[in-house]
């Protein structure tokens, strides 16, 4: 049998609004571990105020201090102590009762009916992301009398939505929140003739040179499309350990930055042995990794240390990227985010993109998610036709870069 849960992870509450809760990890380790950790953290809406990790290789102990990035969301912490429990490897089965074995995620098809108004792409997404469904496609239609069908295509987190009071939880949670709206909700399993919907529209050459182009690659200087970019920089110490090597990261506070960070060094296939973040003062984070690789030994060959460092900077000032790209004669919002090693994307860019959009009051057509594959990475592309709004006008540079920077600020928590 594995640890059970009570002894692998323990959360211990805010003892005042101001105050961060606690979640501590003890537990045997695996390559990556805290990354996928961060992930979750990430996936809840929480952000790391500080952070302490240690690792023999065999056994590791992690300490978050994290709070919600908003005050009025939500935090399921049963749910969050189940979902880092189940990523560990003390669990040695599905830790959710009725919960599917291995095998890529099925693919479900949700009909909303409701009337339209507003912001209610966004207020569906928020309650999906509450429900721990990952939105994989969306289509959008208005019909002439005023009225809305939203077809998503949605995966499960839970891998719980093959049961039937999954199900039926899920349909009357949404019918109930969107009682105003919502006239009737239908949930299946999608079948054959939406898998195609997985296949991914192809990106025009020139749209994915701007995208993925190698001057977002340049780290240390330069804008993008007016933006500016900021730094970071990376201190490497080797005489403080004979078998390992320091890194001193200094850099902006934003969303995910520690997931950001060991998401690099895994991709990199980097041992950290011990990590500390430190809180941010005056916008600014500070982080200690000593790291080592995988043959145990320190990096001391230049050109090891120079690929990773840029792999670092680039991860810390290029999480994301945003454009805006004319599609015929509709206007298109493209955001993408490198997918991590073990095959996922990065969580709540759906979510942010919806939040950012809903405020600048630009209502969103239609989105789709799918992959993209450059020369170095796999990527996970958002893409949203946009209809016009009033206060941007879409047709003009000028808006175009104010809903870019607004999207990417709402991605970067700033």
């Amino acid at each position: 049998m594995g640890i059970t849960s009570e002894d692998v992870v323990l959360i211990q509450p805010a003892k005042t609004p101001d105050d961060p809760t606690v979640v501590t990890v003890n537990c045997p380790d695996k390559a990556g571990l805290g990354c996928d950790i961060c992930r979750i953290i990430l996936d809840f809406g929480l952000r790391i105020n500080r952070a302490d990790f240690s690792t023999d290789g065999r056994w590791c102990y992690m300490v978050f201090w994290v709070a919600p990035y908003s005050s009025s969301h939500r935090v399921d912490w049963d749910s969050l102590k189940n979902r880092v429990y189940y990523e560990t490897p003390s669990c040695l089965g599905p830790y959710y009762f009725g919960k599917k074995s291995n095998g890529p995620s099925s693919l479900y098809l949700l009909k909303i009916f409701c009337a339209d108004r507003k912001g209610l792409l966004h207020d569906v997404t928020k309650v999906l992301t509450e429900l721990e469904l990952t939105i994989q496609r969306v289509k959008v239609t208005t019909t002439p009398d005023n009225r809305v069908v939203d077809l998503f295509l949605i995966t499960d987190t839970l891998e719980l939505l093959h049961t039937k009071q999954r199900q039926d939880d899920t349909c009357r949670y949404l019918v109930d929140v969107f009682k105003d709206n919502c006239v009737d909700c239908e949930l299946q399993v999608a079948g054959p003739e939406y898998e195609t919907l997985r296949a991914f529209s192809s990106i025009p050459e020139a749209v994915a040179e701007e995208l993925f182009g190698p001057d977002l690659f340049e780290t240390d200087s330069g804008e993008q499309k007016g933006e500016k970019r900021e730094k970071a920089t990376i201190t490497v110490d080797n005489q403080l350990s004979p078998a390992h090597t320091l890194l001193q990261i200094e850099c902006v506070d934003q969303k995910g930055l520690f997931y950001d960070i060991l998401r690099a060094s895994k991709e990199c296939n980097i041992w950290v042995a011990y990590g500390r973040f430190a809180q941010s003062n005056k916008g600014i984070r500070n982080a200690d990794l000593i790291i080592q690789q995988t043959n145990g030994k320190k990096i001391v060959d230049p050109k090891h240390l120079d690929i990773l460092c840029t792999r670092l900077k680039l991860a810390i000032v290029h999480p994301l990227r945003v454009i805006i790209v004319s599609r015929g004669p509709d206007t298109e919002l493209l955001v993408a985010n490198p997918v991590e090693l073990s095959g996922k994307g990065r969580p709540r860019v759906f979510y942010d993109v919806t939040t950012a959009l809903r405020k600048s009051g630009i209502c969103i057509f239609s989105a789709e998610i799918g992959r993209h594959s450059t020369q170095d990475h796999e990527w996970e592309v958002y893409r949203f036709l946009l209809d016009e709004s009033c206060e941007f006008p879409l047709s003009s540079p000028e808006s175009r870069s104010k809903v870019v920077n607004r999207v990417r600020k709402a991605l970067m928590g700033w």
